[in-house]
């Protein structure tokens, strides 16, 4: 079986790292990152989008100042709620609070105001405020494989992608590969993280347009259509063509258009996911 894994293998590797650096920096669920203070005394601070499990949801600020203040305002999303503001406890080196608690795929939308030394600094504002949403805690022993293999279908997609754009007999075995990854790590533990997550197995077509899950069938659709046709005769362009559709997938943002409470309903909702896009 003829291969070009001394030029193909790192070059997975670096478009793999160069995918997962990307969707831990984009989407509405990871932490908004901001500057706080001015100058050297500056520190960057990160603002939860997400939160886990049955805990109230923290917030934590370091003080660049012995005379740091601040408040929270902060109201359930979607609803008519009047608007709450808190102010932040002072805890030593720290200005803290906690963030209620809501059902899985409940949000919350919010704002901080900080007062240093008599300089105002606005953490979004009214108009523009930051989305949390919260989930069921998932158990490790069904995130971690659902994580591992959903990576390991990127790499070895990537990897079956170059093989076949360097015309090697090897793309072939690596597509099975690749679509047993998706089946496992996508079809098997996907919905049970959903279940966890959100209270529902499957968000996507044909019951609704939760796109996370739709991403991963349209993947699944693709990879399963070019293992069968490699299965009987191989195909270069059938494997070039899934290994793009993949990695156009991964670069949508995660979690955008995703599960969402209706507090009217008392269910969970597929909406037009997170209104803040920082």
């Amino acid at each position: 079986m003829t291969h070009k894994f001394k030029i193909t293998i790192p070059l997975a590797i670096l478009v793999t790292l160069i995918t997962v650096i990307y969707q831990r920096s984009t989407g509405p669920t990871y932490p908004k990152k901001v500057m706080i203070g001015e100058g050297d005394a500056a520190v960057k601070v990160k603002f939860p989008r997400s939160h886990g499990g049955s805990t109230d949801a923290p917030i934590e600020i370091p003080k660049v100042s012995k005379n740091m203040q601040g408040t929270i305002t902060f109201k359930r999303y979607p609803t008519d709620d009047p608007w709450k503001t808190v102010s932040l406890t002072d805890e030593g080196n720290f200005l803290k609070f906690q963030l209620p608690n809501q059902p899985p795929a409940g949000k919350i939308m919010y704002y901080i105001t900080l007062n240093i030394d008599g300089v105002v600094q606005d953490v979004s504002t009214v108009q523009d405020p930051i989305f949390i949403r919260y989930k069921g805690e998932v158990p490790t022993y069904i995130l971690a494989p659902h994580i591992f293999f959903m990576f390991l279908s990127m790499l070895l997609s990537a990897l079956a992608l170059f093989e076949a754009l360097f015309k090697t007999e090897s793309f072939v075995k690596i597509s099975y590969y690749v679509t047993g990854c998706l089946m496992f790590g996508g079809m098997v533990l996907g919905p049970l993280v959903q279940k966890f997550a959100f209270g529902v197995y499957w968000a996507g077509f044909p019951f609704d347009w939760d796109l996370t899950d739709n991403k991963l069938l349209i993947m699944v659709i693709f990879w399963s259509i070019a293992a069968i046709i490699n299965f009987r005769k191989p195909n270069r362009v059938a494997t070039i063509i899934a290994g793009i559709v993949l990695f156009c997938m991964y670069a949508i943002p995660h979690s955008t258009m995703g599960s969402q409470y209706d507090y009217e309903k008392g269910s969970v909702e597929i909406k037009d996911g997170f209104k803040d896009k920082v």
